[in-house]
């Protein structure tokens, strides 16, 4: 049953706890990584048999592979992979940063040119757990951000074919290449590249500890998204919200895994009572019953605060990676959050609606992260290059300060590099 606390009669250390028990897999990421490195395509091949059970002749997905998922999947399917798609355009078209140029004094120039990166690789967890919107929201910001070549690396099935849906939500974002590979290897494969799948510049996704552990070790050789953790909801509600709606959506991320956190803030005790009650007549109807009850007995919190300004307060301490706000005037607290991955705002807007349907990105940071990171946004897929030009007469007004400055910090090649071109 999930923990009811008073705030400010139950330590800190208890209200803001974190699920932070993970395997250390370092060494076997570090094994992985370095076989991939020196073996390429032959150990992608082996660790598939090995982990995923598949036996494996070639990596890439055919385009005959593509059309024959399209064709068993439903058309209704289609229809809402196309709507999701058309929202997450539209959400993140408005994201496309412009280049600039400066030039208000005479003999100076200087701009910033936004240029995507070359090639993205996108993680997406397969097999019999498939997630067609990891496809969508991955893909998609990296069109709109102009890379020329998007991937995607997932595990196949046992049958050594990938999941239909996610070959038909690849079809639905514009993916240009799809590679049968998963887990730490197919991070390895995306950083260094193997004979058949190239090295990508940005490699983005979530994953499992293995997936997180070999993003971590491979960044620096390529760009990344996150560290993310496991997926976490909190919810701040008054007493008028319905507790059965309560109970839904902290069970919405519960199901997710025995390592999710759900918490609710409110300031009512008596609706704490209620949605706990509720909890315990929702979990048995779910299909991932065992692991929503492990994270809601072993994870789950309800906190009670004096109102909901101090609930506000708690939100922002906690940082969640889903944060809504179950208020009547939602807006009237938007500009006190300061820190949350996403915010869903007022009495019928679940966090499902994000993580599908809205168009706002569900790919965000975790861990408390959210005090210092953001979510997956066309950002993520473009890089910056600053320019300057100067003319001799406007370098002339800048040099002698330039040969002052350098020389306060003992760099006397700086400082000459400036004025040698003034002299005759």
């Amino acid at each position: 049953m999930i923990k009811i606390m008073k705030y400010g009669e139950v330590p800190a250390d208890e209200i803001f706890a974190r699920v932070t028990a993970m395997t250390d897999v370092s060494d076997i990421v570090a094994d992985i990584i370095a076989d991939v490195r020196a073996n390429g395509d032959a150990a992608l091949l082996k660790y598939t048999e090995k982990f995923d059970k598949a036996k494996l002749t070639q990596l890439k997905v055919t385009e005959e592979e593509i059309e024959e998922a399209l064709g068993i999947i439903e058309p209704e399917f289609l229809r809402i992979l196309e709507r999701a798609a058309a929202n997450i355009r539209k959400f993140h078209s408005r994201q496309v940063r412009n280049s600039f140029i400066i030039n208000d004094e005479p003999g100076i120039v200087m701009g910033q040119k936004v240029i995507p990166v070359d090639r993205a690789g996108l993680y997406v967890p397969g097999g019999t757990a498939a997630y067609p919107s990891t496809v969508l929201m991955d893909s998609i910001p990296a069109k709109i951000a102009g890379v020329k070549e998007v991937m995607i690396v997932t595990p196949p099935m046992a049958d050594g074919k990938v999941n239909p849906v996610i070959l038909a939500a690849a079809h639905v974002a514009g993916v240009d290449s799809i590679y049968k590979v998963g887990g730490a290897q197919a991070i390895a494969a995306l950083a260094y590249g193997t004979e058949t799948i190239p090295k990508v510049d940005k490699i983005v996704g979530p994953g499992n500890a293995f997936v997180a552990e070999a993003k971590k070790q491979v960044y620096g050789m390529v760009s990344i998204d996150m560290i993310a953790g496991p997926s976490e909801i909190l919810i701040v509600s008054d007493d008028r919200t319905d507790p059965r709606h309560v109970a839904a959506d902290l069970l919405s991320q519960a199901e997710h895994d025995k390592n999710a956190s759900a918490v609710l803030v409110t300031d009512s005790a008596d609706f704490a009572l209620k949605v706990q009650a509720e909890l315990e007549i929702q979990i048995p109807q779910l299909e991932r019953e065992e692991i929503a009850r492990a994270s809601i007995d072993n994870n789950g919190k309800i906190i009670v605060a004096d109102n909901l300004t101090a609930a506000i307060d708690i939100a922002n301490e906690i940082a969640p990676e889903h944060l809504e706000l179950c208020v009547d005037e939602p807006f009237a607290y938007l500009d006190s959050i300061r820190h949350a991955g996403s915010v869903f705002m007022g009495r019928n807007c679940p966090e499902a609606l994000g993580d599908y349907m809205a168009g706002p990105n569900h790919t965000l940071p975790t861990s408390g992260t959210a005090r210092f990171s953001s979510p997956l946004s066309v950002d993520d897929f473009v890089k910056k290059t600053q320019y300057t030009y100067y003319t001799k007469d406007a370098l002339a007004d800048l040099a002698q300060d330039i040969d002052y400055f350098a020389r306060k910090e003992g760099l006397t090649g700086h400082a000459r590099s400036a004025v040698i071109r003034l002299e005759k």
